[in-house]
């Protein structure tokens, strides 16, 4: 058992829906086994649990562990390559370091890079786009395990419209990912999710493999891409002339409901948001990929109008890092420049977008995504070293809300000195 005494910020009720940021200069968090038994002042906790381990934290700020919501794992070393829109970024960039992960050593040191990205930059839930290779997947998944982030993952499933190396078909689809099933999901922190590409590489056959899939593993889950790129929207149409609309696609396969996430959907018809809403799927807003490849603004108003659950994603290797905290400020700015009229975000909005959000949109918000009684004990450190930039900001901020917007603004994965799952240390 241990006590965590700390200065905590958190968001335990949606500030889309009238929440506040909860936050307390000097509490008790109660961890045993990796639960918070108890939420408190210092000394009632240290009256009730006089033998348990103190681990001071005042001298920085207390977060729950942050969510990302869509990161693919192939392309760490993809980071950075400017100036180019999706379809071309995706041929020039992503697809040929994709195609290496056939070699499995290849794919060793790739996971090992990918998960330490992920804990440095305080994520310790994600929901990973995987590799077009069962063999990676596999990889991954045993690595993830080693580190004990919560991860769902699965196998990239494409048949057309990418290299050869990359394409498969609906059998091989299918039995790979039935044994990746088998093997993974549902192991410790582990989850599978079907992952089709997107519609523009996957047919109504493959996507209707990935529906039956669902179907007949009940509790795995699927994520995919939608509507990011006007080019690669016209694609899909083509390529599924029976489908409504791109959402379509994913709805007639069997794809689409609570257990889904769709990546980026700046370009949606009025018509989709209104399915995704019915359907209980979230969008995974991912800000600084949407300005690196110029996908354009997320419309985000739009999307909460139409009852579609938002949270954050840092889409590496198209997104431009890691941090949640850099994507959070994206978004931040991105909203303040809507010409169609975005939405006004506090760094309260922001810190709910990157945990309590995107643990409910993956389906933990029983588990994680707040540091409440009876969650378990997911959460990063904030601990500048002093006189570096978000030392001085935090040390001048005018409020609660003020120090988490410096947190945003000004931080960066080396102020993250401490990382948690589970109660158990992956970083620090």
């Amino acid at each position: 058992m241990q006590i965590f005494r700390a200065r905590v910020f958190d968001t335990p009720t949606d500030p889309f829906a009238g929440g506040t940021l909860r936050s307390e200069s000097d509490t008790a968090l109660v961890v045993d086994s990796g639960r918070i038994v108890a939420r408190t002042d210092f000394s009632t906790a240290r009256e009730r649990h006089p033998y348990a381990e103190v681990v001071d934290l005042r001298s920085g700020v207390l977060l729950p562990g942050f969510v990302d919501t869509h990161v693919h794992f192939p392309q760490i070393r993809a980071i950075g390559h400017l100036g180019r829109p999706l379809l071309d970024w995706l041929d020039q960039c992503a697809l040929p370091e994709e195609a290496k992960l056939g070699d499995d050593a290849y794919a060793r040191a790739l996971a090992g890079e990918f998960l330490t990205g992920l804990t440095s930059a305080g994520t310790t839930s994600a929901m990973v786009f995987g590799s077009h290779f069962a063999s990676a997947v596999d990889i991954l998944f045993a690595q993830a395990a080693e580190v004990g982030l919560r991860i769902t993952t699965g196998l990239v499933t494409s048949d057309r419209n990418l290299p050869d190396i990359l394409v498969t078909d609906v059998d091989r689809s299918v039995s790979e990912s039935q044994e990746l099933i088998d093997r993974w999901h549902g192991q410790g922190r582990l989850r599978f999710a079907v992952t089709p590409r997107f519609s523009f590489s996957a047919g109504p056959e493959l996507l209707a493999a990935g529906g039956q899939l669902v179907a007949d593993n009940p509790g795995i889950w699927v994520t995919s891409h939608l509507n990011e790129n006007r080019d690669e929207i016209a694609g899909v149409a083509a390529i599924h002339p029976e489908a409504g609309d791109y959402l379509d696609t994913y709805d007639r396969a069997g794809l689409l409901g609570r257990q889904t996430i769709l990546a980026h959907n700046v370009h949606p018809a009025d018509r989709e948001l209104g399915r995704m809403g019915e359907a209980g799927a979230a969008a995974a807003h991912c800000p600084t990929s949407n300005s690196a490849l110029a996908s354009g603004f997320f419309p985000l108003r739009r999307h909460l109008d139409a009852g579609v659950r938002v949270a954050l994603g840092s889409d590496v290797g198209a997104g431009t890092g890691f941090s949640l905290l850099k994507e959070g400020v994206q978004a931040y700015f991105m909203q303040q420049l809507d010409p169609a009229g975005g939405v006004p975000l506090t760094s309260t909005h922001l810190l709910h977008l990157a945990t309590s959000a995107g643990a409910g949109a993956l389906g933990l918000d029983e588990t994680v995504g707040d540091l409440s009684v009876g969650k378990r004990f997911d959460a990063v450190f904030v601990d500048p070293a002093a006189g570096q930039p978000l030392d001085v900001g935090l040390a001048h901020a005018e409020s609660d809300e003020d120090a988490l917007a410096k947190i945003f603004a000004l931080g960066t994965p080396a102020d993250l000195t401490r990382v948690w799952v589970d109660g158990d240390l992956v970083k620090g």
